[in-house]
């Protein structure tokens, strides 16, 4: 799900600063070092607290102690990943590097989701929120919401970034276009599962046997979710009824 793996992000300077914790592997933790070049790393900041992001945290602290930990916080996820970890919030303002940075919560995949705005060259460090080449899995069971989701790209439309630095994949050169394409995307989805509904498919499993073609098994699950978080966006609306394990679309 990780595609090639984790960016983690080092902004040196007065206070190097490391933006993910990764995952805690060993030659992670040797670049991280030789990247610091002799100097010692004053905090992480942590965009949200899925393992691929937040577990490496323990090993950063037992090579580097006295570094401080920072993310919005998410209590039951949090203590997975033992810690000092002191809270970061929406419109909180972090020093980093030479510069600083601000706090901007846009959940959805996950509840605590941030991403660290640099307002002067329009930058945005933004997480799971969006990566080149995919869309974001918004897993419903694991505190994804995919009306949150939507409501954070919108957020982030408004910001009008000019470069996104991604979690997964490639810098992003063109991020209004391709969130656009993201909303247009998930309308399209919306319009698919509506239409699914309709045509008497009742469970995400046999919404996702009309919708998607081809999947592996894995991949199947996967898009269950997906689709299950689509379902309880239309509940949220009053557009669809869950009785049961049966969902069935409310017309107007």
């Amino acid at each position: 799900m990780t595609g090639d793996g984790n960016w983690t992000w080092l902004i040196p300077g007065r206070v190097p600063t490391l933006v993910d914790a990764g995952t805690g592997e060993p030659g992670h933790l040797e670049a991280l070092d030789r990247a610091l070049a002799g100097q010692m790393l004053t905090q992480v900041l942590v965009t949200h607290a899925h393992t691929d992001h937040a577990s490496g945290a323990p090993a950063i602290l037992q090579r580097m102690p006295g570094t401080r930990f920072r993310k919005m916080p998410w209590p039951e996820r949090d203590a997975k990943w033992p810690a000092p970890w002191s809270a970061l919030r929406d419109g909180d303002i972090v020093e980093a590097g030479d510069t600083s940075l601000v706090a901007i919560h846009t959940p959805g995949h996950a509840p605590d989701h941030l991403c660290l705005w640099h307002e002067e060259t329009r930058t945005l460090l933004c997480g799971d929120l969006a990566a080149r080449g995919t869309t974001i899995w918004i897993p419903a069971n694991l505190s994804g919401d995919l009306g949150a989701y939507l409501a954070s790209l919108e957020r982030i439309l408004a910001l009008d970034p000019v470069r996104m630095l991604p979690a997964h994949g490639p810098i992003i050169d063109d991020p209004g276009a391709l969130l656009r394409q993201y909303v247009q995307h998930r309308h399209e989805r919306e319009q698919q599962v509506l239409d699914a509904l309709r045509r008497g498919d009742t469970t995400p499993e046999a919404i996702v046997r009309r919708v998607y073609k081809d999947l592996s098994e894995t991949k199947q699950r996967l898009a269950a979710e997906s689709v299950l978080a689509h379902l309880v966006k239309l509940e949220h609306e009053r557009r669809a009824r869950r009785e049961n394990e049966a969902w069935h679309i409310i017309e107007p």
